[in-house]
């Protein structure tokens, strides 16, 4: 299990969870809500890192979002400045997948002076990859239209648990190289329960100005880039375009692998957690 810990920062209260020896590295997502049971993300790093998992305001038991702005990415960024300071660390990692590997790069263009170095997987740069046709996100994706539908059942509190557990599992079901995958997922120690009001916020307001693409030039320190080969979320072509844009930047592609590599291929994750923990962190 995960260690629970409160923390007051000069921004309000906030929730994380910890484990884990070495570095600190810090790992959150745009709208996942963590618990004791820790995440299949964060897990694999634990082997190198003191993880740092993060409920972002109006998660868990982290402070309310007050106000809609909250949501920014930048805001959110400034949030976990708050948190390293408080932590009193220099400089940490941190590592996101998804929405948070959006976190991750946009940490590294607006305070790389407070890292280490910066892990981003399964993400893309920009709001584009919600233009192609390979995304279900796309309006063009024969998934997009279910997809919308069950997000909006997920931001319902008039929907079930039973009806949001069926519902995630057939979200999630789209975003697997392999069922089987997602059937070991659900029986393994897991928390990341979707945080409706912040996913809503996100598609529909964050998103639509979501662009760094410009500002990737100029990240200096160490980033590692993870994509998986059928992503159905962001297209496997979203991961090369990072890559490409950030100076030497550690491509790492899953082969057999969706929107899951660190479940859908648990041998070769670990390798690629093992290629990050190669750099030396000062703490």
């Amino acid at each position: 299990m995960w260690k629970q810990h409160i923390i007051e920062t000069k921004r309000g209260t906030f929730e994380f969870f910890s484990k884990g020896q070495g570095a600190p590295l810090a790992i959150t997502h745009y709208f996942l809500q963590f618990d004791a049971r820790g995440n299949l993300f964060a897990n694999p790093f634990t082997e190198h890192y003191e993880v740092f998992l993060i409920n972002v305001r109006g998660a868990g038991d982290s402070s309310p979002v007050a106000t809609d702005e909250q949501m920014a990415f930048s805001e959110i960024i400034l949030d976990l400045e708050a948190i390293r300071e408080a932590l009193g660390f220099e400089k940490w990692a941190f590592g996101g997948h998804s929405t948070g590997g959006m976190l991750a790069l946009q940490y590294a263009v607006l305070t790389p002076h407070s890292l280490t170095k910066v892990i981003a997987g399964c993400t893309a740069a920009s709001k584009d990859y919600a233009s192609h046709p390979e995304s279900m996100y796309c309006v063009d994706n024969a998934n997009f239209a279910r997809i919308i539908e069950i997000m909006e059942l997920l931001n319902n509190s008039a929907t079930t648990v039973e009806e949001r557990q069926k519902l995630s599992y057939e979200w999630a079901l789209m975003s697997y190289y392999d069922e089987e995958k997602l059937k070991l997922a659900l029986t393994l120690p897991n928390s990341g329960k979707t945080n409706g009001k912040a996913l809503d916020y996100f598609r529909k307001v964050e998103v639509k100005n979501y662009d760094v693409r410009a500002a990737l030039a100029n990240i200096t320190i160490p980033t590692f880039v993870f994509g998986g080969r059928f992503d159905a979320q962001c297209p496997i072509e979203f991961t090369y375009e990072i890559a490409k844009l950030i100076p030497h930047a550690h491509l790492t592609v899953f082969e057999k692998s969706n929107h899951n590599p660190y479940i859908e291929e648990l041998e070769n994750f670990g390798a690629f957690v093992n290629e990050t923990a190669g750099q030396h962190i000062k703490k």
